[in-house]
């Protein structure tokens, strides 16, 4: 009858009828184990075996136990009189497997264990067939009710029958949900932990601003326009990186759609407490500066200089009155584009970049001049002649210091003192020897030049 029972159910549901058979047969060792109050001892003779023959319809329940001269835990234990009933080789301090199926109490435990086992794997079975049918659609966005949010944040959804999970950090950020609301979540993964597998979903993923253009603009679904990198601050600000892959169609205008109906439809779906997100468009280009000059948009680069290939360190111009859009407010539009090329940059306005420059030149015409200046040695006070030499300490000092991009006031300055080269510099300065005519602010420009 009980195994009968079995077999339809797992038939009703669908559900494999050897895992039913399989749990089946854990519990009910379990509960003869719980029932006889055996502990976990193995040479004392604990083990439960059960034997199910769903074919038959028969149960079997053996337990392991030890042949002993006296019996003090019925159990565990046989005597060697009984136990050579069973197998009469036997001796003291083996173990022998008894069966104790006809026990007065192993109808009402295999009918107890059979009904927890078979709610329990119903439950389970339920569940892991709702969360299989999201398999294919992970990396999709799916409508969502709010059922609760738990104290430590995590909000739980509704989908699909199915209970999703949404941990803080997938959330907007400040976003508030009110229990039966109706969401759009995208579908990260299936979680599986110590209380068994779970649909996580997120709102904050950049993979989630991905999905809801690929449903809102059909040129991206189609592949005709792709998406090459996401920046994204949840709840704030967004940067996307398009391009077009036929010719003729207008990677952002299709983004944007006519009258902006597009991207604002993506923007209504983000809007979180009456806070937008705002999404820059970008044009991808393959020419590296093009595309990180684009990435600071809406402010217009002037010049890109790629300073580090290795270490991906570029330098962006702009113009001045520019500077603090290309910034953006507390550094979010430079930040965003760090993140969207995936390179380190630095903004400088156009006067403080051709100050700098022009400063460097200066120092270099400066030496340069030094390298071929003349110069008149006085008269001597024992004869009319005069006598040309060149200034030989000047030229030394142009030759020995010019690629430290000190000051021409400074250059001079140790010209003066007569610092010849880098190497003489260095060892006044670290052995903090005073340089006549070199203030403390000069001090300080030639230590930051020596490095």
């Amino acid at each position: 009858m009980l195994l009968s029972a079995v077999k339809q159910i797992a038939a009703e549901r669908g559900i494999d009828q050897a895992i039913i058979i399989e749990a089946l047969k854990k519990a009910i060792a379990i509960s003869f184990r719980e029932g006889d109050d055996i502990e976990e001892d193995e040479d004392a003779g604990s083990n439960i075996n059960v034997e199910i023959d769903p074919d038959a319809g028969t149960i079997n329940v053996f337990a392991d136990k030890k042949v002993v001269d006296m019996v003090t835990s019925p159990p565990t234990q046989i005597s060697l009189e009984d136990a050579q009933k069973i197998e009469p080789k036997l001796e003291i301090g083996d173990h022998v497997l008894v069966e104790i199926t006809e026990s007065g109490d192993f109808g009402r435990v295999a009918a107890q264990a059979a009904r927890q086992i078979i709610v329990q794997t119903l439950r389970e079975s339920e569940k892991e067939a709702l969360l299989q049918q999201f398999t294919d659609k992970i990396g999709g966005v799916e409508s969502a009710i709010v059922q609760r949010v738990d104290r430590e944040g995590n909000a739980f959804l509704e989908i699909q029958r199915a209970t999703a999970k949404m941990p803080p950090a997938e959330q907007i950020k400040g976003e508030f949900y009110r229990s039966s609301s109706r969401i759009k979540v995208y579908l990260k993964n299936i979680h599986e932990d110590a209380r068994g597998k779970i649909l996580i979903v997120s709102r904050s993923d950049p993979d989630f601003l991905r999905a809801l253009f690929e449903i809102e603009v059909p040129e991206i679904a189609s592949g005709t326009v792709e998406i090459m990198s996401i920046a994204r601050e949840a709840g704030s600000r967004s940067k996307v990186a398009v391009k077009s892959n036929a010719e003729g169609v207008d990677a952002i205008g299709s983004c944007v759609g006519q009258r902006g109906a597009r991207i604002s439809a993506v923007t209504n779906e983000l809007k979180s407490n009456n806070t937008e997100e705002k999404i820059d468009i970008i044009e991808w280009d393959d020419d590296l500066a093009t595309f990180i000059g684009n990435a600071i948009k809406p402010a217009e680069a002037i010049e890109v200089k790629l300073i580090d290939q290795e270490a991906q360190q570029a330098l962006i111009i702009v113009e001045d009155d520019s500077l603090s859009l290309a910034i953006g407010r507390d550094g979010q539009n430079v930040r965003l584009a760090a993140k969207l090329t995936g390179w380190a940059l630095d903004i400088q306005g156009q006067n403080m970049f051709e100050e700098n420059n022009r400063m460097s030149k200066f120092e270099m015409d400066a030496v340069a001049a030094g390298k071929a200046k003349k110069s008149v040695a006085p008269k001597k006070a024992d004869t009319e002649d005069a006598e040309v030499v060149e200034d030989e300490g000047t030229d030394e000092q142009a030759e020995g210091l010019a690629g430290l991009g000190l000051t021409t006031r400074v250059v001079n300055s140790l010209a003066k003192a007569g610092i010849t080269d880098e190497a003489d510099l260095r060892a006044k300065i670290d052995s903090g020897e005073k340089i006549p005519g070199v203030g403390p602010k000069s001090i300080e420009e030639i230590k930051a030049a020596l490095g």
